[in-house]
């Protein structure tokens, strides 16, 4: 007829009010606030089924429910939609309830109405496991973690043992997995295996979830953690996002739990009983044991992690980026005076107005970046050898640029305006020096030097440095303004002639005197 269903409870409660205590319909609505014609539906059932007030009482709530609400009986049963296949179709971006709903009412005109077409799949899907009812797109997202146990490598020489983490990652709508044994947690590591399993995967996911790992994160929050530099470095390369799981909120990585836990099932415990000598020998072992757990029937549904990652997230992932990425280590360093950040013993410069100043250095094997308000201010190629100035000419003041101008003659003339001493200094500092261009800041201090004292000073003091081999800057400027240049230099002891009534000489021995022995 129509009306609401009520509770069982309720219904006798209306076959109570009237068989035994006479009331209208219109008191027993009041009563019970629910409508007039509500309860002319229940006592009309009631009459058709020849159920009275004490005969209900007696009857169950099934028996009551069934006499009164019997189950319709189709002469054209409706086809049910398949829940495996609405289930995977969920899956794709963009594909709703609805727009499955009108596919099946176009291809069954006589179908299930919207509601129980609902109800069939909500019913269905509540009997999977947890790790699937949990409603991911296809190519949405990654989750990463680490799982509890860890596996042992033996070194064959000394017998010691290392324990190895290992790295999980599965996809959210297939549950495709990936694992792999790392060196350790630190940040390297943790990057290499993101890189590897999107080799692995073959693409790129649009999320990623991960735990508050010192790895991933620097500063956990509840709101808003900071992540590593590093790791947000991976993530632009990649187009990711990355999304840590929040604190003590442990479904946030309900997927990657299940997967670590099917990993340590499926792919460790079979290898507990084995000896691994090297990392390699371990993660050969264990792709072995991946594989098969990703082509493993599903218990509940048709298909396997394989196949619902070919047929379904495959196709949605991100294509790879075209350059493969680069591991990068960062820092953050204060700009020296002289607008160089010091990097592995090398001395890189940034443009002279950020002098003192706070910046970021991003390193990768072959370039270092330095970065100011998340903006790159200067890039240049790396070296590895200490002590080296690596200066681009547009990070210099103007009045340093003119200084680019002098080379080592040029400098070498400049002190022979001064006088014979000042050019012998400065030929001979750039001659000690590994690279001439290490020796130009001294002969440019030289050169400010002779602005402050007379020639016949600056000639002296050279002179001196060049006696006391103090070849540099520093000592000639200490000369100078000691006055040590102005002063009398001690005269060398007089030598002893070497005449002694025991010394023979040559002459002796070359007579065929000597003592034999």
């Amino acid at each position: 007829m129509g009306k609401r269903r009520l509770s069982v409870r309720k219904i006798k409660e209306i076959l109570r009010l009237s068989g035994e205590l006479g009331l209208s319909r219109r008191e027993i609505a009041r009563s019970l606030t629910v409508s007039h014609n509500t309860v002319s539906d229940v006592l009309g059932r009631a009459t058709a089924a020849q159920v009275s007030w004490p005969t209900a009482e007696a009857l169950s709530e099934e028996e009551l429910d069934r006499r009164l609400y019997p189950p319709t009986i189709a002469t054209h049963p409706r086809p049910e939609p398949d829940p495996e296949h609405l289930h995977r179709e969920l899956k794709r971006k963009g594909v709703t309830l609805q727009l499955l709903w009108l596919e099946y009412k176009a291809e069954y005109p006589d179908g299930l109405g919207y509601t129980q077409f609902c109800q069939r799949y909500r019913r269905w899907r509540d009997k999977l496991d947890v790790t699937f009812r949990q409603n991911h797109r296809a190519g949405e997202k990654l989750f990463v973690d680490f799982a509890g146990q860890k596996m042992a490598i033996v070194e064959r020489t000394s017998g010691l043992v290392s324990q190895c983490p290992i790295f999980v990652a599965t996809l959210g709508a297939s549950s495709y997995t990936y694992a792999e044994a790392c060196r350790g947690e630190d940040v390297r590591s943790f990057l290499l295996a993101h890189v590897r399993a999107l080799e692995f995967f073959g693409g790129s996911p649009r999320v990623v979830v991960c735990d508050n790992t010192k790895a991933a994160v620097t500063g956990p929050s509840f709101y808003e953690p900071d992540l590593n530099p590093a790791y947000a470095d991976l993530a632009r390369h990649y187009g990711l996002v990355i999304l840590p799981a929040r604190v003590r909120r442990p479904r946030d990585k309900a997927k990657v739990e299940s997967a670590v836990l099917a990993v340590e099932r499926r792919v460790l415990a079979p290898l507990r009983d084995r000896r691994f000598f090297s990392l390699a020998e371990l993660n050969q072992a264990i792709r072995a044991e991946v594989e098969r757990l990703n082509s493993r029937p599903f218990t509940k549904m048709a298909g396997s992690r394989r196949s619902l990652f070919e047929t379904l997230e495959r196709p949605a992932l991100l294509p790879l980026p075209r350059d493969p990425y680069e591991l990068a280590t960062w820092k953050r360093a204060r700009v020296n005076i002289d607008y160089h950040v010091e990097v592995g013993g090398a001395f890189y410069s940034v443009p002279y107005s950020l002098a003192r100043e706070e910046v970021e250095v991003r390193v990768t094997e072959t370039t270092v970046e330095i970065l100011k308000g998340g903006e790159r201010v200067a890039s240049h190629a790396r070296t590895h050898e200490r002590g080296r100035y690596v200066t681009t000419s547009e990070h210099m003041p103007e009045s340093h640029r003119r200084y680019l101008e002098w080379s080592p003659s040029r400098l070498v003339a400049w002190g022979a305006g001064v006088g014979p001493e000042t050019a012998r200094l400065i030929e001979t500092i750039l001659e000690h020096r590994r690279h001439p261009e290490h020796g130009y800041r001294a002969c440019l201090g030289i050169m400010r030097l002779s602005r402050r004292y007379p020639r016949e000073r600056m000639e002296a003091a050279a002179g001196r440095a060049l006696a006391l081999q103090a070849l540099s800057y520093r000592s000639l400027k200490s000369i100078l303004e000691r006055g040590l240049d102005q002063v009398e230099a001690a005269p060398e002891p007089a030598r002893l002639p070497l005449q002694h009534e025991n010394l023979r000489g040559p002459a002796y021995f070359s007579s065929g005197k000597e003592t034999k022995c």
